[in-house]
């Protein structure tokens, strides 16, 4: 066994409200079943709100920790210019901790340059299967101990709150609390079925934005209509197709991000006519569309939901379950009349056209197949947990269905569930400070 490790620190910095940041860096295998197997880097941001900063030093160490795990998969710790939010909220309890997930941020990436390097398909395949929720509470774990506490608490959104289940699974004995926001993951069952709730959900949103704003429809229609009848190029040089515009209806899983949608589509066309699709246009949905910034939430996307097929009922594969499911959805047909708009459904077309994911096709095909998925859940444990839980649980969410999300919310034991109808996906972005509060007085 190799000795525990101490996370180096660097210099500390002050942002312009205050606020004193410290980076720290930690070494860890790539295999933390394998102490010796290849080490990467685990990059995080400590944040200490200015108040905290003003009141010295031995108050600053008398804090508790909050480690904060993003959404995602793929997504980096975020990066504030001044504290606000659910940060603002925290920040006056906490010292946060903004972990980048491996592969993220400034951690060791996982990106098509670095998997090239790993070899053939089947090892990049092999190396990414490295990457999920139980491999990144193990990094925390390892950064705990680093940093030299017994405990501390977390707060987990979206694919964060899937990775606090799996916390809550493998080292609760770490934990003050757990807050999750929009990420009562499934536990059991095929990915089949989070797509079937995911298709379901979106058909009822995009129903809804097009009551709202019906002029969206028609416009949107025209697009796919000069999709069909041009071959038109996003501003990077990749082809945009019917499949891959349907990815714009990423902004319906967020409250003010579907207005964004109504925004970007009433530029669509440079002119009534309707000939040609404006540069404007072109450049949002290029910037929305592609996943170069976060190549890991496209390849490995189903694979947050790979378990072994005893948890499954079924096969161990998630084989493009998005994909195999859209074909029980007619009405998201790209080559239909008038198609509804995907969210986080990742089709092979996707990563076929996306110039940054397009080497990695191969490896994701492999990782789409995988038949000996380690479980990322003990239902055992989530039974008889006593780490004091809360979770907001969003109404309409289309992204973590209200239905699989209350399923979840019946096992895990003494968890506290806030219901709301008031945000979709993004509570934590839209109102952070209320939800974190709400959260927090429920633990």
């Amino acid at each position: 066994m190799r000795p525990a490790r101490t996370a180096t620190a660097g210099a500390s910095s002050t942002l312009i409200d205050g606020t004193q940041i410290t980076e720290h860096w930690l070494q860890v295998p790539l295999d933390h079943r394998a102490p010796d197997s290849e080490a990467i880097r685990i990059y995080a941001r400590e944040f200490v709100a200015a108040d905290a900063v003003k009141q010295g030093r031995e108050h600053v160490e008398s804090l508790p920790w909050l480690l904060f795990l993003q959404g995602g998969p793929g997504g980096k710790g975020s990066r504030p210019a001044k504290l606000g939010g659910w940060m603002s909220e925290a920040g006056s309890k906490f010292r946060i901790l903004m972990l980048d997930q491996r592969g993220t941020g400034l951690s060791t990436p996982l990106t098509r340059h670095s998997l090239n390097l790993q070899g053939d398909a089947a090892a990049q395949a092999a190396h990414m299967r490295h990457f999920r929720a139980d491999s990144i509470v193990a990094d925390a774990e390892a950064f705990r101990r680093a940093l030299g506490l017994d405990s501390w608490s977390v707060l987990g959104q979206s694919f964060g709150g899937f990775t606090t289940l799996s916390y809550l699974s493998l080292a609760p004995e770490s934990l003050d609390r757990a807050l999750i926001t929009g990420g009562l993951a499934p536990l059991t069952g095929h990915a089949d079925r989070v797509y079937r709730a995911t298709y379901a959900k979106m058909r009822s949103r995009n129903a809804e934005h097009f009551t709202r704003f019906p002029q969206d429809r028609e416009i949107l229609d025209a697009i796919f209509a000069h999709l069909r009848e041009h071959q038109v190029r996003l501003l990077d040089g990749s082809r945009l197709t019917p499949a891959r515009l349907q990815l714009i209806g990423m902004l319906l899983g967020g409250n003010t991000r579907a207005d964004s949608l109504h925004y970007l589509l009433e530029e669509a066309f440079t002119g009534p006519e309707r000939t040609q699709l404006s540069d404007t246009f072109l450049a949002a949905v290029g910037q929305q569309l592609s996943f170069a910034g976060n190549p890991m939430y496209a390849v490995m996307h189903e694979s947050i939901y790979g378990q072994p097929a005893e948890l499954t009922d079924e096969r161990a594969a998630t084989g493009w379950a998005a994909q195999r499911v859209g074909a029980e959805f007619p009405e998201f047909d790209a080559e239909g009349a008038s198609p509804l708009l995907l969210g986080e459904m990742i089709l092979r077309e996707h990563l076929l056209l996306d110039p940054t994911l397009a080497d990695l096709l191969e490896a994701a095909d492999l990782l789409a197949a995988v038949e000996d998925w380690e479980p990322l859940y003990d239902l055992a444990q989530l039974r008889r947990n006593r780490v004091p839980t809360a979770a907001a649980l969003y109404t309409d969410d289309v992204y973590v269905a209200r239905e699989l999300s209350w399923e979840t919310a019946d096992v895990v034991g003494g968890i506290s569930v806030w219901e709301t109808n008031e945000f979709h996906h993004d509570g934590l972005g839209d109102d952070g400070a209320r939800v974190f509060a709400e959260l927090l007085k429920r633990t």
